[in-house]
């Protein structure tokens, strides 16, 4: 569908919809468009196979190269392809049907005078193009029998191919000339943005230009925002189905067409501190041959003069999204917020374990009997010894945003939490400090208001 979609945006368009009919017994998928659309001249020089010489100089908002798009992309996906479009009032319409070309074994293009029963005309604009689909045994393997399970299955592939799609070109929704609607049976699409570009705790670096003979290459750096300060739904906008570390690294951009999304292209590996790191690169269509733009417009390789400069980039970059990670945890193991576990290292080895000088947990110790204090501590040890560190080192690095420190009400905590006030309203403290304090990691982090509430009741008891 990309690639049908490069075509229009190359042809003008300003709109492009898409509609599919998944149940019936012959279901079809239909890629409409506004551009400027084809006389038949031009339509039969389209339907020809290998139809543009890749070394032809073109337009800066051409997203074509080789002329195989459109034949390649529909024969992955159907056996009857079927183009029809109006320019200059007049309508012209072409298929291909790959059927009768076995039978036959002869490659040649039917064209259509009839258009009364050919599905989605009564869409086409004043002036665009239909690509329209049939036969769709690609997207329905398995399942040529069986209608129901068949438009599930190209049901599920159509969901797939919306992120894409919203994806690839969300520079053109987003407003880059010609700004694009896009819609998929009569919803518009939104874009995604994969910097999150316009989110406050986004970290943008300037943008960056390296001249060449061919164009010019210029590339962007973005740290996205730790995953606690964007909502769930953006969240997982930006990470897709493969998650955020599957999805780091370059974002290449030919004329702001999304080629390659998210690679470090044998420069970097990915890895869990640094899957908030991304780099927008974009490069002109006069460079394809220098980047190897391949056939599907799906892969690129670097040219060494941008992969050296490159490599410093991403050199900065993975700092910037480490001490991201790293000032997270800091607020974790910050002494001062008395925090219920500590962050040793000792030999280069960094170990956790609970503090046993957290007021509750000291105040605790000393209300109980002399007997049983050694116990106590000797459970503590035992606990922090015992951490799962394989298994919440796998689920770290499988999502880190996935894993929760479990929940527990006030009830529970409320007796450790008293000991805890008393402990430090009597080093001293103040009772808004003491709140503070007690507050600023959870458990209690989410329970300020009944910490308030209990410091305030301990208070008007010492009055009394």
């Amino acid at each position: 569908m990309a690639d049908i979609i490069d075509n229009s945006i190359t042809a003008g368009a300003s709109r492009v919809e898409i509609v599919a009919e998944t149940i019936g017994e012959d279901p079809w998928i239909a890629i409409i468009d506004n551009g400027k659309g084809m006389d038949e001249a031009e339509l039969v020089e389209a339907m020809r196979p290998g139809s543009r010489n890749p070394l032809d100089e073109r337009a800066g908002h051409d997203l074509g190269r080789f002329g195989l798009g459109l034949k390649s992309a529909s024969f992955s996906q159907c056996r009857q392809l079927t183009v029809i479009s109006r320019c200059d009032g007049r309508i012209s319409a072409a298929t291909w049907d790959l059927d009768k070309v076995a039978k036959t074994n002869v490659w040649k293009v039917d064209f259509e005078d009839d258009l009364t029963d050919m599905p989605s005309t009564d869409r086409l604009a004043e002036t665009g193009t239909i690509v329209l689909w049939r036969k769709l045994d690609r997207l329905s393997t398995g399942y040529i029998n069986d209608a129901n399970k068949r438009a599930a299955e190209i049901n599920k592939a159509l969901s797939a191919a919306e992120r894409h799609l919203r994806l690839c070109f969300h520079r053109y929704m987003e407003g880059f000339r010609p700004r694009l609607s896009l819609l998929l049976n009569g919803r518009k699409l939104q874009p995604i943005d994969p910097f999150a570009s316009q989110h406050k705790a986004t970290q943008p670096d300037p943008v960056e230009v390296l001249p060449l003979a061919k164009g010019n290459v210029e590339t962007q750096c973005y740290t996205l925002p730790h995953h606690k300060m964007v909502s769930k739904s953006e969240w997982d906008d930006l990470g897709g189905p493969e998650g955020h570390l599957r999805t780091q690294g370059f974002y290449i951009y030919r004329e702001k067409r999304l080629i390659i999304a998210g690679s470090w292209l044998g420069l970097a590996r990915q890895t869990e501190l640094t899957k908030l790191s991304r780099v927008r690169v974009d490069i002109p269509n006069t460079m394809d041959a220098d980047w190897k733009i391949d056939v599907r417009k799906a892969n690129a390789q670097m040219p060494p003069v941008v992969r050296d400069r490159l490599r410093k980039i991403v050199e900065r970059l993975q700092g910037t999204s480490k001490r991201t990670y790293k000032r997270r945890g800091q607020k974790l193991v910050d002494e001062t917020k008395l925090p219920f576990w500590t962050r040793n290292l000792k030999d280069g080895k960094i170990f956790y374990r609970p503090n046993s000088d957290h007021p509750a947990i000291s105040g605790f110790a000393d209300s109980l009997p002399e007997e049983f204090r050694h116990g106590f501590r000797t459970c503590l040890k035992l606990v922090g010894a015992g951490l799962p560190m394989e298994s919440l080192h796998a689920d770290m690095l499988g999502g880190a945003e996935d894993v929760h420190a479990d929940e527990a009400d006030f009830a529970s905590l409320a007796v450790g939490a008293e000991t805890a006030i008393r402990t430090l309203l009597g080093m001293g403290m103040t009772a808004s400090d003491a709140v503070s304090s007690l507050c600023s990691n959870e458990p209690l982090r989410s329970h300020k208001e009944d910490v308030r509430r209990l410091t305030e009741g301990i208070l008007e008891g010492e009055q009394q």
